[in-house]
């Protein structure tokens, strides 16, 4: 379980060097390979290959003509790419979503339970402040249980 934030750095190749809480537990629990991709195109989604099969095993079980399932796999493989974890604990991001998400310097690494995100410091923080976590939220949220 990835949870949590980070702050960190996309190098100028565009690696992304993992944090050592989240490297940690992709060391002990999934290994070095990684899709990356995104369902926006504003944020980077780092998913150890194993949390993004079980996605794949979703997908396969919707008829393939499904319109959203088209859709989705168009984002998905559009902004998304194979990565694995190099020997000083760095991935490579996609360079169209190293360009479409700003990820490309000053960043944050945000655990997302099954995988990491990587948003650009300053527009997250941005978004944050302009859409905060309201009653709205809080009452659809003790809805679902939580």
């Amino acid at each position: 379980m990835f949870r949590g934030n980070h702050t960190a750095r996309v190098d100028e190749k565009g690696r992304l060097k993992l944090p050592a809480e989240f490297k940690r537990r992709v060391d002990e629990t999934y290994g070095p390979q990684f899709y990356i991709t995104s369902k926006d195109g504003k944020r980077a989604e780092i998913y150890p290959i194993r949390e993004w099969e079980k996605v794949e095993e979703k997908l396969a079980a919707i008829p393939s003509m499904n319109p959203a399932r088209k859709k989705f796999l168009d984002v998905t493989n559009y902004y998304g790419q194979m990565a694995e974890l190099d020997a000083a604990g760095r991935l490579l991001l996609p360079q169209i979503l190293r360009e479409s998400a700003k990820v490309t310097a000053e960043v944050v690494v945000l655990g997302a339970q099954t995988y990491l995100e990587v948003v650009n410091h300053e527009d997250f923080k941005e978004k944050l402040d302009a859409e905060p976590l309201n009653e709205d939220d809080l009452t659809v949220l003790a809805g679902l249980g939580l």
